[in-house]
């Protein structure tokens, strides 16, 4: 199959390389769509056979519908810079033999924080569709949190081996991501007119959120770092709710 490798990135030198390295001999060709990095993610591409193409960044949706855009080939295998294939799934992907616009492809992700596997808090398998025929998937959801949207009556096919998720380096770095992610998240809440919802969310669903990650979905077994990433998880419904209430009681009635 002739595959299209599409990626969007952002200051990846820390990522992209690995993400590269993996594509090798599996994809026809690498599209990446930079949104004008200031770090050496492009120089790190340059050492690879890619299309570099910049493009300004209106959110995570559009950027990613517009690299799919970008490609050649009818079969799109869409990943993040911070992302990687482990060689089973490699060879899962070289064994297909055809992708027909009434199939896609689903695949687990497993990820890597701060230097842990976490194989459960509600973080495994996080199974993802990733690769795709062009006419079956585009990518929807809300900002920034983005879903593959299939049409009707695709067959999805799950592959052998893990997407192999590179997400943080430090709490530092997870602590940064939240408030970013949790402000657009908001941000979204009350443009979707759920701003006074927020209220009740903001009280109830942050120890819930704890209690199903780390007892029900087993975080207690990915020792110290699941602890952390189920205590993270309740705080960015905190700060996702609180933040839109805020923004909600702060906004004048029109």
């Amino acid at each position: 199959m002739d595959i299209s490798a599409v990626i969007i990135t952002y200051n990846e030198e820390k990522n992209l390389a690995r993400c590269l390295s993996s594509l090798q001999h599996i994809v026809k060709e690498i599209v990446i769509v930079d949104s004008y990095s200031t770090d050496k993610t492009e120089e790190i591409a340059s050492r690879f056979q890619v299309r570099f193409i910049r493009n300004k960044f209106d959110g995570h949706i559009e950027q990613k519908n517009f690299a799919i855009a970008q490609a050649k080939y009818d079969i799109i295998l869409s990943l993040d810079a911070d992302e990687a294939l482990s060689d089973t799934l490699a060879k899962s992907i070289q064994k297909l033999e055809h992708l027909t616009e009434y199939h896609a492809c689903s695949m687990n992700r497993l990820t890597n924080y701060c230097g842990s596997w976490i194989k459960h808090s509600g973080w495994y398998p996080d199974t993802k569709v990733r690769l795709f025929h062009k006419k079956t998937a585009h990518w929807g959801g809300v900002n920034p949190h983005d879903k593959i949207v299939l049409k009707p009556s695709v067959d999805i096919q799950k592959l052998q081996g893990d997407l192999l998720h590179y997400s943080y380096h430090s709490i530092s770095q997870h602590l940064v991501q939240l408030d970013k992610f949790t402000q657009i998240a908001a941000e979204e809440l009350v443009k979707q007119g759920k701003g006074r919802q927020a209220f009740w969310k903001m009280i109830f669903t942050p120890p819930f959120t704890f209690i199903k990650n780390y007892f029900f979905r087993l975080g207690i077994l990915d020792g110290s770092a699941g602890f952390i990433v189920c205590s993270l998880a309740a705080y960015n419904r905190l700060a996702k709710y609180a933040k839109a209430y805020t923004l909600y009681k702060n906004t004048p009635l029109t």
